[in-house]
């Protein structure tokens, strides 16, 4: 969230996330926004001219702290490149055994918003994800992997698809055992192992 952000826009936006990440888009109103953050509608729209307004600016809001979370994990890490990408799996895993997670913001305001692919958040949601994946790549390229950008976007594949079928099975095991393959995809393109 950008630090020029006022304080009341950052109330919005804070309690905009709370409900919408809960519950999903669809099912907030902005008066229940509104009244989550103990302001008026009228308020609301001072600082936002549209619900999609608002939205993006929900997941704007989520984009750096998520990526920094998973870079933090990265470099927390211990051993080799391949142990740094399975550890991102592994906490995600301990996140979303949590009773309040609900799956990646991102992939479930883009299942919400499928049929308006114009939509800003949708946007947000496609950069914070290439964010992600042009991160891993240095990351990877870095510590000598072969093919890192390849290798970044079959990790991404691995990562959406496990929290994809997470929210149907309601199960983090996937997530572990995604987070296996990716360390045995990132092994075999070791080049300092070769």
């Amino acid at each position: 969230m950008p630090a020029s952000l006022s304080p009341t826009r950052k109330r919005i936006v804070d309690a905009a996330t709370k409900l919408f990440y809960a519950e999903g888009i669809g099912r907030v109103s902005v008066d229940g926004v509104a009244e989550k953050a103990g302001l008026t509608k009228r308020t609301l729209y001072y600082h936002f001219k549209s619900k999609d307004d608002l939205i993006a600016a929900y997941l704007d809001a989520r984009d750096q702290p998520n990526l920094k979370q998973m870079a933090g994990w990265f470099d927390a890490a211990e051993g080799g490149a391949d142990s740094k990408v399975e550890a991102i799996f592994s906490n995600l895993a301990r996140v979303a055994r949590h009773p309040k997670w609900k799956g990646c913001g991102f992939l479930r305001t883009a299942a919400e918003l499928a049929s308006m692919p114009g939509h800003p958040a949708i946007k947000i949601g496609a950069r914070h994800k290439t964010n992600f994946e042009t991160w891993l790549a240095a990351e990877l390229s870095e510590r000598g992997i072969a093919e890192p950008q390849i290798l970044a976007r079959e990790i991404v594949l691995l990562m959406d698809g496990a929290f994809s079928i997470m929210l149907i099975h309601r199960n983090a095991d996937y997530i572990e055992a995604a987070g296996h393959a990716a360390a045995t995809l990132v092994r075999a393109r070791n080049r300092n192992d070769k």
